[in-house]
């Protein structure tokens, strides 16, 4: 990032992607509330799980996603905390589903997402952003 663009303030690229993904990852969590919720209106079976607190589940957690990635998009540092977190939380949701739950598929494209999200979020670039605000100058 170049010295005028850290004058400005504007989030650099690494972040701006991170976004992106964060916020995919949003979009694909609170998608999966809707289907729960239309799935518990048409009547299907719901006597293994709760579809609706699942739904509930994922709306929350996949709405706070969502707008960590819609402020990291923005330019917002805020939602880079949040973006990690979910990060972090999902390495183990990615190692469930390449062994106990055998969706090798599914673990590997979540495992790419989250941890290229996190070498985003932890990139140079986007270390200098987060410290403008503290005045601290990263080495």
């Amino acid at each position: 990032m170049s010295d005028k663009s850290a004058a400005a303030g504007t989030a650099p690229t690494t972040v701006r992607a991170a976004g992106g993904l964060v916020t995919l990852e949003g979009v694909v969590a609170v998608g999966f509330a809707i289907v729960l919720v239309v799935r518990g209106l048409l009547g299907h079976d719901q006597s293994a799980t709760s579809g609706y607190g699942t739904a509930a589940w994922f709306g929350i957690l996949g709405g706070a996603v969502l707008a960590a990635g819609i402020g990291l998009l923005l330019g917002k540092r805020w939602g880079r905390a949040i973006a990690v977190i979910a990060q972090l939380l999902l390495l183990p949701v990615t190692w469930s589903l390449l062994t106990d739950s055998h969706q090798p598929v599914y673990g590997t494209v979540l495992g790419v997402v989250a941890v290229a999200a996190l070498v985003l979020l932890f990139a140079p670039p986007s270390t200098r952003w987060m410290a403008q605000d503290y005045g601290v100058e990263p080495e």
